[in-house]
């Protein structure tokens, strides 16, 4: 019993969200009236609802719906967690938490990214997706919560943010605002993956998306299988993950019997299973208020706010579209810490109350209550290198002047500095001594999420990591926007990844941080600016993967997701690229198999990578880029309109 108690604490320390400032939750009853429904679905179905409306009826209120795949009944009972913040409940609003489709109390089989069906009426009434269950959803509340002013707004952080991104879709009139929130775009580019590299680290989380439930319950019934990983979780991850050997000792070991396990197994490519699950697609003519919340240190999902932002802006013109772009993890926004701090980094106080109190709440109250409320910015974005807020009228920015960053001689990075066309790099890539993701011995995690901004000097000491760093910078320099890896290369295996970081070093006397252990020491310290990984193989074609060819050179060019970070007078800029990521990323066998997620032990070989110095990081501006983005051939082909 204590085991299970202790499974269930580390997945609710996961996947909820924790509100921000505190509210006692007496402030609930006595303000609040709570009734629990099953609101009906146009093929029969119905969903669990939990509502809260204000006791004083004097007035009329907006509605502000929450839908959810954690379970909707944790809110039931006058239950605080996962409440939005104290600001909006002291400001008045209808709340309401809905189990979607399948998970806990509602009907229904749960999917994960439920292919989205383009047009909401007239539709069969058996074509049901998130976009039509929140369209029923808002028609029964207009019609059957007493006290609604017919104004309803949206919110909900990392999959509850896919599933509001999922409502703006052909939504329904009433809906006048809504607010994605570390939203997922793309399971291939978000979450488990990152550009079709699995993230090993994602491992123990596939109980919890994996099972369908045989009857409905207010109780997790995935907990015996988050026992086969938790029931003694392991103390190092990095230890544990090669151990364990190649993918196809998880399947065998832990997730046989998992559909959604499974599914990734089955489609290691971006083929028409994982396209039909893509949102981006399907984000247009949007006609009402959007705010897209995202944290510059999202290990999880920073790929789904900034694209579903840009998406919006490229197909909407009638939609008042903002985006914010803070210094927290996931969903750090929603609680407040007092010092914000990710890491070992401070970025200052009370960030995340100045969100609650002067962005979300403003953004609801000018958009359901038709307050007159200063209007947000375009961008609201936070620079983590000069650690404020900044204003943009378009994002990304065009008056910050983008970059070139180029690979000298003794590990010199130019800025904007002649290309070195002649120089060639080399190291030795062996997937049995894989390149750590982080500084720190990490344990066994749902997601890992401190290694966005941690110290690099743990790689740059590495044989297997090439280091280029610029001279100390004699004026801060600002880079933002978008980047873009353009990367020559040639291996002697026949497939590889490829890890790029843009890092910013400090200088040697920099001060130390209070709040950090004694053994942190921010003199000389590497932080991790922005990194991705590109699986080889995709170079061309997500959809059709192909081996290279030893010894030949290769045009290797991928996004990192963008940054607003000023390198401040007397720091460094620094780019590190690497082949192995441990075991935040799965290991390539560097010999082209044609799915690694079957691949043998013996197919893991050591390859030697070289990298010609006529390769760059871009960094400003828009860049463009043979990467899957909204309007990519090979996704939108599988939109019947």
């Amino acid at each position: 019993m204590q085991l299970n108690k202790f499974v269930l604490l580390i997945f609710l320390m996961t996947v909820t969200i924790s509100c921000g400032q505190e509210i006692d939750a007496d402030y609930f009853k006595s303000h609040y009236d709570l009734k629990e429904y099953r609101i009906p679905m146009r093929d029969g179905a119905e969903l669990f609802t939990v509502v809260y409306t204000p006791k004083d009826q004097t007035k009329k209120y907006p509605i502000l719906l929450n839908r959810t795949c954690y379970n909707a009944s944790k809110h039931s009972n006058y239950q605080y967690s996962g409440y939005p913040s104290k600001y909006l409940v002291e400001d008045g609003y209808i709340f309401v938490f809905q189990d979607v489709r399948g998970r806990y109390m509602s009907d229904g089989e749960f999917d994960n990214m439920r292919p989205n069906i383009p047009g909401n009426k007239p539709r069969n009434k058996k074509d049901i997706d998130e976009s039509s269950d929140t369209y029923d959803s808002i028609e029964w509340m207009i019609k059957n919560i007493k006290g609604n002013n017919g104004r309803v707004g949206m919110y909900g952080i990392s999959y509850p943010g896919h599933y509001t991104a999922a409502g703006m879709i052909d939504a329904h009139p009433a809906l006048k605002a809504s607010s994605p929130q570390a939203p997922i775009a793309d399971f291939f580019f978000d979450d488990f993956h990152h550009q079709g590299a699995y993230l090993e680290s994602y491992t123990a989380a596939f109980a919890v998306f994996g099972y369908q439930k045989d009857s409905l319950t207010r109780d997790p019934w995935y907990t015996e299988k988050l026992m086969r990983l938790y029931g003694n979780p392991a103390s190092d991850a990095y230890d544990f993950f090669l151990k364990l050997g190649p993918l196809k000792n998880i399947t065998e070991k832990y997730h046989k019997d998992n559909f959604f396990w499974n599914q990734i197994v089955d489609h290691p490519n971006y083929d028409e299973f994982w396209q039909k699950r893509n949102i981006l697609p399907h984000l247009k003519d949007i006609d009402h208020a959007v705010m897209t919340v995202g944290g510059w240190y999202d290990a999880e999902d920073l790929y789904g706010p900034l694209n579903i932002y840009k998406t919006v802006e490229a197909t909407s013109p009638k939609a008042k579209n903002t985006i914010v772009m803070g210094p927290w993890d996931h969903g750090g926004w929603a609680k407040e810490t007092g010092k914000t701090v990710h890491n070992h980094i401070y970025f200052g106080d009370s960030i995340s109350t100045f969100f609650q109190r002067e962005i979300e709440r403003n953004f609801f109250a000018h958009n359901l209550k038709s307050k007159n409320i200063y209007k947000l910015p375009e961008a609201y974005m936070f620079d983590t290198g000069s650690k404020e807020w900044m204003k943009f009228e378009q994002w990304p920015p065009i008056d910050i002047e983008p970059v070139s960053l180029h690979f000298g001689g003794n590990g010199q990075l130019s800025v904007n500095g002649p290309i070195n066309e002649d120089a060639v790099f080399e190291y030795t890539s062996d997937p049995q001594k894989p390149v750590p993701y982080t500084s720190q011995t990490e344990g066994l995690t749902f997601t890992p999420r401190r290694y966005m901004s941690d110290d690099q000097r743990h790689a740059s000491r590495r044989p297997d990591v090439l280091t280029f760093e610029t001279e100390p910078l004699d004026n801060p320099k600002v880079l933002a926007g978008e980047i873009l890896a353009k990367l020559k290369v040639a291996i002697t295996g026949t497939d590889g990844d490829f890890v790029v970081k843009l890092i910013d070093v400090y200088p040697s006397d920099h001060e130390n941080y209070e709040h950090n252990p004694d053994n942190i020491i921010m003199g000389g310290y590497q932080q991790l600016v922005r990194a991705e990984v590109f699986r080889g193989r995709f170079r061309n074609s997500f959809e059709k993967p192909e081996p290279f060819v030893p010894g030949e050179i290769s045009d290797v060019d991928f996004r990192l997701q963008d940054i607003l970070h000023t390198f401040k007078k007397g720091h460094r800029i620094m780019i590190q690229i690497h082949s192995t990521w441990f075991p935040y990323i799965d290991r390539n066998p560097q010999k082209y198999v044609e799915n690694i997620y079957k691949a043998n032990e013996d197919d893991f070989i050591k390859s030697t990578i070289k990298v010609y110095g006529s390769s760059s990081v871009e960094v400003g501006g828009t860049q463009d880029c043979c990467l899957p983005e909204p309007f990519r051939g090979q996704a939108t082909e599988f939109i019947k309109d």
